[in-house]
């Protein structure tokens, strides 16, 4: 990698812009740390003219959200030839449009909690019939746009706050118990983490507040569970079609029962994000952890 020009795509007109621009300066400090060539883009209509003129030959996706984690930069640079971080077009946009995967899922096998869709423009739906309910966009990342609704006179607010992201949005059974998410680096399970949020929602302040969130790594959970849960973390990142790394975010019922809410492609890379503590967990250093998917990128390139 000595001789590769690397490129670390951050930012780019998402609604998960903020936080795209601190896990690609993250990865960039990582990358500049272990003396690899590398610059960072904001992510604009320029993009490929600017790979283009720069000559570079290696990239690092550290975007969230639309065009970076839905497969359109994928594809652009399946055209352009170079290769990239994580996985395809086709497992980026699975994963991306939360009913595609979890319709996946359920064909699978792999449990997932109830859900229905409720269109914009036909949004008849009895809420009292099965609250509480989560509702949330179909795809949009880091929990934007998404309520739990506990009483009916709720859930014409969640929907309007759902439909302005998404014109299809996701009625999902709310599962009440621990949240846990599991990390998968190079086709293995790393060490599940159980989050445990001060209010009680692992929305988008909870995740990105400092100190509003307590992380239990590894989860306190007995080794036929954990077993169990790496399990179907793997078999939901295979059935997408990930490569590389992902994400797979669940909940445990009062029975510890296992629900996989959502799979995310490019969860987020700063030092302190999920999967870069669970991966520490498993004596992996977060440079190593972004050398690696740098290494794995190239060999998928020259299969």
């Amino acid at each position: 990698m000595k001789n590769r020009r690397i490129a670390v795509l951050m930012g780019g007109p998402s609604s998960e812009r903020e936080i795209s621009l601190k896990s690609g300066n993250c990865v960039l400090n990582a990358l500049k740390e272990a003396k690899l060539n590398a610059t960072a883009f904001d992510v604009n209509r320029e993009l490929p003219d600017r790979l283009i003129k720069n000559k570079i030959n290696l990239v690092f996706i550290a975007l969230h959200g639309k065009p970076g984690e839905d497969g359109t930069i994928q594809g652009m640079l399946d055209i352009l030839n170079i290769p990239y971080t994580g996985s395809g077009v086709l497992a980026s946009a699975l994963s991306m449009n939360k009913i595609a995967s979890k319709r996946l899922f359920q064909i699978a096998e792999i449990p997932t909690p109830e859900f229905r869709v409720i269109n914009k423009n036909k949004p008849h739906f009895n809420p009292s019939q099965s609250l509480p309910v989560v509702i949330k966009p179909s795809t949009e990342g880091s929990t934007i746009g998404i309520s739990i609704v506990r009483k009916e006179d709720e859930f014409k607010k969640a929907l309007e706050t759902a439909f302005h992201y998404d014109n299809d949005v996701i009625c999902e059974k709310y599962i009440d118990g621990k949240e846990i998410t599991v990390g998968i680096l190079e086709e293995k399970a790393l060490p599940i983490i159980e989050i445990i949020p001060k209010s009680g929602f692992y929305d988008f302040n909870a995740k990105y507040k400092k100190k509003s969130t307590d992380f239990v790594v590894p989860a306190k959970l007995k080794k036929e569970k954990i077993d169990q849960i790496k399990q179907i973390a793997l078999k939901a990142h295979k059935i997408i079609g990930c490569y590389g790394m992902s994400r797979a975010d669940m909940k445990l019922d009062s029975k510890l029962n296992p629900y996989v809410l959502e799979i995310n492609t490019i969860p987020g890379l700063t030092e302190t994000s999920l999967l870069p503590k669970a991966a520490q967990a498993a004596g992996i250093s977060f440079m190593e952890l972004c050398l690696r998917l740098l290494n794995l990128a190239i060999k998928k390139h020259e299969k």
